[in-house]
């Protein structure tokens, strides 16, 4: 074997083991990151409020009262409420028992696509509250919201509503009294209207700048900043202080990828944090919440924040969006359907 063949021998050998290591160096940063190890917490962010009190500085007021001093308790169910519902008042002759009151209501609670409801005036208590077996009442009410996200009460809907509503009337003895009918479907109309011009949906992407992430990956950098795991996989919630309260913020990514045979195989490139406006008070300063964990998010996973187009948001462009916010807030207030309230979050459902 001469020097040309020993030469060409070793260019060949290097040429292939540069090749392999080519291959091995892209492999590594193709492959998802993986979540680490260490789950205990050590050295851990102290949450998303924790970062927020610290960029605001010590003398500014906490995004949260102290979680230990709230115990988390279910909601009550919200009454009916003429400011979006239509109400139709039931006159008894006599009082009528719980029992004999629930065994009369329609199979569904729905006209429609709109929530159909009947209350029983409390004879101890002497409030409007939904039928309960062992209480009697002397005054019924029976009501269907005037508008939600899928469009207006209409005509068809507010016959379906006379007739069930006529229908419980009768089976407890009762005289029902219904309003005008074009009277309520104009008011559902200019209500949807209203709450169209004044609903607000926001979320932010965060998308992957280098190499993608695993879903433990995600799932361990959001259990950070207090995020925990839906009941849909690929989705985690940042939950309300009370029980039964639609959460404050949401995290999701591909669902197919969290329900992947081995997810840490998955590679993800983006997730999406979505915040619902209208569901939550005002006081949560959910929005501050939503910017700061699509920051924290965005650096500590070398991600980059972009609207839903895929367009990078600058720091101009949130402040546009937070005053535009504290715009969309005062014209609840001033409907009295304030963001959270019990009417605000039936409205825009």
């Amino acid at each position: 074997m001469n020097s040309l063949q020993n030469s060409l021998l070793i260019v060949g050998g290097l040429t292939l083991v540069g090749v392999v290591l080519y291959n091995i160096w892209t492999a590594r940063q193709n492959s998802p990151r993986q979540a680490a190890p260490d789950l205990s917490g050590a050295g851990l962010d102290q949450g998303l409020d924790a970062s927020l009190a610290e960029r605001k500085g010590p003398q500014d007021p906490s995004f949260l009262e102290d979680a230990i001093d709230i115990l988390p308790t279910p909601e009550k169910k919200p009454p009916l409420d003429a400011l979006i519902d239509v109400i139709a008042a039931i006159e008894v002759d006599a009082q009528v028992s719980g029992d004999a009151a629930l065994a009369a209501l329609p199979a569904t609670r729905r006209v429609g696509t709109k929530p159909f409801a009947v209350e029983g005036l409390n004879d101890t208590t002497g409030e409007w509250e939904m039928p309960v077996a062992g209480r009697r009442y002397h005054a019924f009410q029976a009501g269907v919201q005037l508008a939600n996200r899928v469009g207006p009460l209409n005509e068809i809907e507010y016959s379906e509503f006379v007739i069930k509503a006529q229908a419980f009337a009768d089976s407890v003895g009762g005289a029902p009294e219904f309003p005008e009918m074009l009277e309520e479907v104009a008011r559902a109309r200019e209500l949807d209207q209203f709450a169209s011009a004044h609903d607000a949906q926001l979320s932010f992407t965060v998308c992957a700048t280098s190499a993608a992430w695993s879903p433990g990956y995600i799932q361990q950098h959001a259990a950070r900043l207090g995020f925990v795991a839906g009941v849909i996989p690929g989705r985690m919630v940042l939950a309300a202080a009370v029980q039964g309260l639609p959460p404050i913020l949401s995290l999701s990514f591909d669902t197919q990828a969290a329900m992947a045979d081995d997810p840490a195989l998955s590679a993800i490139r983006e997730f999406t944090l979505s915040l619902d406006v209208p569901q939550v008070p005002r006081e949560e300063q959910a929005f501050a919440r939503l910017r700061e964990a699509a920051r924290i998010l965005g650096k500590e996973m070398d991600g980059v924040i972009t609207d839903g187009a895929g367009h990078a948001l600058s720091e101009s462009d949130l402040n546009a969006i937070a005053l535009d916010l504290e715009q969309l807030y005062d014209a609840l207030d001033q409907r009295e359907l304030s963001a959270g309230s019990p009417q605000a979050r039936r409205l825009f459902s």
